[in-house]
């Protein structure tokens, strides 16, 4: 479990991805595509009785983060009995990935990028659903069997960097080690943006300075 000012931190990561995607990335999504489908959860998969999405889940602030996914088709593939006995760490896990998805797909299509790439885009959703859901098991002590398989992925050269994709990039940097005080990755111009245009010409401008 973590602590009272570990929860504040948490919570304000939390806000700042929730702030993000509804400025962002919601308003550029393009059309919805047929929803996916992904692994069973814990809960659907064997006995093992993790902790429940409506009994842990849904009462905690990493909701926002579910409620995100379920908008996201064609990003998001949630277990196939999708319910409120899912175990709530898988849960969180699917979200990020989707999250993630979304965000690099989106960000390359704003700055007028080729799309992502099948690989890149597996990497980006395996160290955020592994980031998100490390962070959520340790602070409501929910660890449950599929942490073992999700790894952080750091050092892969095809995570984006702060530079290339601001907004995936501080999402994947953030959460890395969220409770960590050595280090800010903050991207604190994102501040004054209001839309990915914004993002967009600010990023040009930064690179023609270099």
């Amino acid at each position: 479990m973590t602590t009272a000012t570990d929860d504040v931190t948490l919570h304000q990561l939390l806000g700042r991805v929730v702030y993000f995607h509804t400025l962002f990335i919601d308003p550029a999504l393009t059309p919805a595509q047929e929803p996916g489908r992904g692994r069973a959860c814990c809960n659907h998969r064997s006995d093992t009785h993790q902790r429940t999405a409506y009994g842990l889940l849904a009462t905690t602030a990493w909701t926002a983060l579910d409620e995100i996914a379920t908008t996201l088709a064609g990003h998001h593939t949630p277990c196939p009995h999708r319910d409120g006995s899912c175990c709530a760490t898988c849960r969180v896990a699917t979200a990020g990935a989707a999250i993630a998805d979304a965000w690099i797909v989106t960000e390359h299509r704003a700055y007028r990028r080729s799309p992502p790439g099948d690989p890149v885009r597996q990497v980006c959703r395996t160290a955020a659903a592994a980031r998100l859901a490390h962070a959520f098991a340790a602070q409501h002590a929910a660890a449950c069997p599929a942490l073992a398989t999700l790894s952080p992925t750091t050092g892969s050269p095809l995570l984006p960097s702060l530079e290339d994709l601001p907004l995936t990039g501080e999402l994947l940097a953030l959460w890395h080690d969220p409770l960590s005080t050595a280090h800010s990755p903050v991207v604190s111009w994102l501040n004054h943006c209001t839309a990915l245009d914004d993002i967009h010409r600010v990023r040009e401008t930064r690179r023609n300075n270099q």
